[in-house]
């Protein structure tokens, strides 16, 4: 086994031969994947290098100080991870490089209408017939689904089974007359979310993960990886993925005049004491999960970073003030603050809302009862809906 040392020396050397910031972004995580960076810790048959925790992590540190992206992926791929812990060899082979690559847009197909809190509830068939599945109901709040090649599709197979055992998990080729996106504006006025109409669509066999009413379990991974991920992001990834720059607090409120405030100062200390905490449960969370498992620590990380952001949206209006009740181009601080403000929402809802996370923290975290379920263990089909 080699030492850490070996290990920073050697990738240390490798980025020094190849890292160039003007080289595309195609053909550089293309040389990260060969080069096992990329999921240091997965398996070599998986194009990863079979590290410890500790010399992936020296692996991240050293791709972060030269600057380089693509590696990490073992933590912070999504579709990848949980394709790698469930899916068939077939998927495997046509979609994990493409995915480690970033070739591959996906999108998640769980939440419904009668069903986004309570995802076991959900009522979208798949319906085996001949080596396809065929696919018939409806998904809402799905992100980037117009552009997607595949969506993770959570389905019902088995509706003569209590809720979650008759589950099952698809990539579903979203490409297809039987699926329809509509676009769901939100109250910023963009519309990142939609709804998606599942008509007779049709998704093969070898593309269902972890076995027929096994979709519960996969979907734990992928929501442990989801949530992982939302915890570890902030205000400034999400205000980016609009187009927008993340506010420097402490910038504004000297623009503003506004460092002497005492008050302020106080909840400027808040956020960044929230921002520290929270970095360190998702180290914890991190640590303690290992590939295919979750910790719910990554619930109690993806409920303080919504917390984060409504705190930052709430400072933010409150350093610019009067200004905060305008928006537009002339007036761009009330306008970011805005933003902040109402995008924090999406936090509270993505990846499992805030009462969600607390019933897993309360539960798995601090040994509290489980919240009362009565149709836990009825056959869905004689569910009253």
């Amino acid at each position: 086994m080699s030492s850490d040392d070996d290990v920073r020396g050697a990738v240390r050397a490798w980025l020094a031969e190849h890292w160039d910031p003007a080289r595309d972004r195609a053909g550089w995580l293309t040389s990260v994947v060969d080069a096992g960076y990329a999921v240091p810790r997965w398996p070599r048959t998986a194009f990863g290098r079979e590290l410890s925790d500790e010399q992936a992590r020296i692996v991240e540190a050293e791709f972060a100080r030269a600057g380089a992206p693509g590696t990490g992926q073992d933590r912070t791929n999504l579709w990848a991870n949980t394709l790698l812990t469930h899916g068939t060899d077939e998927l495997r082979g046509r979609l994990l490089r493409p995915l480690l690559e970033n070739r591959v847009r996906m999108c998640l197909l769980y939440s419904e209408p009668g069903a986004g809190s309570d995802l076991a509830g959900v009522r979208t068939s798949a319906v085996l017939d001949g080596a396809d599945y065929v696919v018939e109901g409806q998904k809402v709040w799905t992100s980037n689904a117009a552009g997607a090649d595949y969506g993770m599709l959570l389905a019902r197979t088995d509706p003569a089974v209590p809720k979650h055992r008759g589950l099952s998990f698809f990539f579903l080729p979203m490409d297809q007359p039987g699926v329809q996106v509509r676009p769901l504006r939100q109250i910023t006025g963009e519309a990142h979310f939609n709804e998606v109409f599942l008509t007779g669509a049709r998704v093969p066999r070898a593309f269902l993960l972890g076995g027929p009413g096994q979709g519960w379990r996969v979907l734990l991974t992928a929501l442990a990886y989801e949530r992982v991920a939302l915890g570890q992001a902030n205000l400034g990834a999400m205000t980016r993925a609009s187009g927008r720059a993340e506010a420097d607090l402490v910038d504004l409120a000297r623009r503003y005049g506004r460092t002497s405030d005492v008050g302020l100062r106080r909840d400027l200390a808040r956020v960044f004491a929230l921002r520290s905490v929270n970095r360190w449960t998702n180290q914890r969370a991190q640590a303690q999960a290992e590939q295919g498992s979750s910790s719910p620590l990554a619930s109690l990380g993806k409920l303080a970073m919504s917390r984060i952001v409504h705190e930052t949206g709430r400072v933010q209006s409150a350093i610019v003030g009067p200004q905060a009740l305008l928006e537009g181009p002339e007036h761009p601080d009330g306008d970011d603050a805005n933003f902040a403000s109402m995008n924090a929402y999406f936090t509270s809802i993505g990846g499992g809302t805030d009462q969600i996370q607390r019933n897993i923290i309360g539960e798995r975290l601090l040994g509290l009862p489980r919240e009362p379920e009565v149709d836990r263990d009825v056959p869905f089909q004689d569910v009253r809906h």
